[in-house]
């Protein structure tokens, strides 16, 4: 089992751009900000100690996979087709 791994925006953009999801500053940004009820489109956090933004990246990646996963089964066509 992996240990969890906490990180920031620009690790979190990182972390996409290696998934081939190319995000700038400011779509990282939106993302992790609340909207008007308080929601956040990703579910980033404010870390206690250092008062930044962070995510688990496990949580991130999953997040990617399910999405993925979810279009395939909802497709006209499907991949194994």
């Amino acid at each position: 089992m992996k240990p969890t791994q906490y990180i920031d925006l620009k690790q979190a953009r990182r972390v996409l751009a290696e998934i081939g999801v190319e995000l700038n500053d400011r779509q990282m940004k939106r993302a992790a900000d609340p909207d008007a009820k308080g929601n956040r489109k990703l579910p980033f956090f404010i870390d206690p100690i250092d008062k930044k933004l962070k995510i688990e990246k496990g949580t991130l990646l999953n997040i990617y996979n399910r999405c993925q996963s979810d279009a395939e089964k909802t497709a006209h066509f499907k991949p194994e087709n």
